[in-house]
């Protein structure tokens, strides 16, 4: 009569089994091995496990021979399969890289399946499987952008510096305005999210105004401050600056961060800061708007509440601004920025090292 080996887990094997067991990002195949491993330290039979993991008795005794055998390596990785390896694959994989990173079509910007398969003479499920294997995606495109700043260390240094290590007694105000936001109507009523079916909407609107958001985040507390108006020249920014002035304390020192939009340098905008000297600027460097973490709160107040909304006025989409404002500063939650100023530094050279030798090429 066989016998199964038995089964005997370190702490170690067993916290890194149960992650796997539970990990939902963990593929499945290595979740079900991390189960019966699991289960067969717990002294079950190789019948009970199959019963309960809904697996053969066979499955159950490889990858618990296995483990055994080999430990944790052994279940990770799959052992080498007999036949014939595939040649296609390795005949053709060189080309299809060459023709794919070095080469552009007659006609397009860049090569699709099918169009690089037709150009090559072979199926385009090759091509599809030679581009997966080498995680090579020509249809997606990362866009960036380097700041061409002659002040950008310092600057990034300056601001970085307020967010990791705020200065006492002191607000911190990430600054911005968000213009243009558009009160936009559907030319039809949208349905509802139905169990099966996605929401609808329809892909065509009507224009109904403008507005501009004037928006301030506290860093330390992540409340706004906020105001609408219907344009962003130097008075808006002025009338800005006060609502700020007006709710804060005025005890405290005020560091704004932001851009170097022209409003915000305007000779009457200075002439007033050098009336209320509790007002520091500190700009970011060009091209840099990443560096302006209001960003971020616009971007969660696109996703929740504009980009889906319907407005059938300018008034309707203010409205609809000022009650995310309110909602958001009932329950406000900071945005905490990590980032260290070298960890940027670092990151920048690096692609404009890469810029460069491109361009050298």
């Amino acid at each position: 009569m066989r016998v199964a080996p038995a089964v005997e887990l370190s702490e170690a094997e067993r916290e890194t089994l149960t992650r796997w067991s539970r990990g939902r990002s963990t593929p499945a195949r290595l979740v079900q091995r991390a189960g019966i491993v699991l289960l067969a330290a717990a002294k079950k039979q190789n019948q009970e496990i199959a019963r309960e993991l809904g697996v053969t008795r066979r499955t159950v005794g490889r990858w618990r021979t296995r483990f055994v055998a080999e430990r944790l390596t052994g279940i990770a990785k799959d052992a080498p399969r007999s036949g014939r390896r595939p040649t296609r694959f390795r005949k053709h994989a060189a080309r299809i890289l060459k023709k794919t990173l070095q080469e552009q079509p007659a006609n397009a910007t860049h090569w699709s399946v099918r169009s690089l398969a037709k150009e090559l003479g072979i199926s385009h499920s090759l091509v599809q499987r030679v581009w997966k294997a080498h995680d090579v995606k020509p249809h997606l495109v990362k866009r960036f952008k380097l700041s061409n700043d002659p002040l950008f260390e310092d600057k990034l240094r300056d601001v970085v510096g307020l967010y990791l290590n705020p200065p006492e007694h002191a607000l911190v105000l990430s600054v911005d305005e968000k213009s243009q936001i558009q009160a936009l109507d559907r030319t039809q009523p949208s349905l509802p999210l139905y169990k099966g079916r996605l929401g609808t909407l329809t892909h065509d609107y009507k224009r109904n105004g403008t507005t501009t958001l004037f928006a301030a985040l506290e860093l330390a507390e992540g409340k706004v401050i906020g105001t609408c108006m219907p344009r962003h020249r130097h008075q808006e920014w002025l009338k800005f600056l006060k609502l700020i002035d007006a709710d804060t304390p005025p005890d405290l020192e005020l560091h704004l961060i932001l851009d170097n939009y022209a409003t915000h340098k305007h000779p009457k905008v200075k002439a007033w800061l050098k009336r209320h000297p509790r007002f520091h600027l500190h700009f970011i460097p060009t091209s840099c708007s990443w560096l302006n973490l209001v960003e971020r709160f616009f971007r969660e107040l696109s996703q929740r509440r504009l980009r889906r909304g319907v407005f059938r006025s300018v008034e309707e989409l203010i409205q609809a601004i000022l009650a995310y404002l309110d909602h958001h500063n009932g329950d406000p939650k900071p945005f905490v920025w990590r980032a260290q100023p070298d960890q940027i530094l670092a990151k920048v050279a690096r692609a404009r090292a890469a810029l460069n030798k491109r361009a050298s090429a």
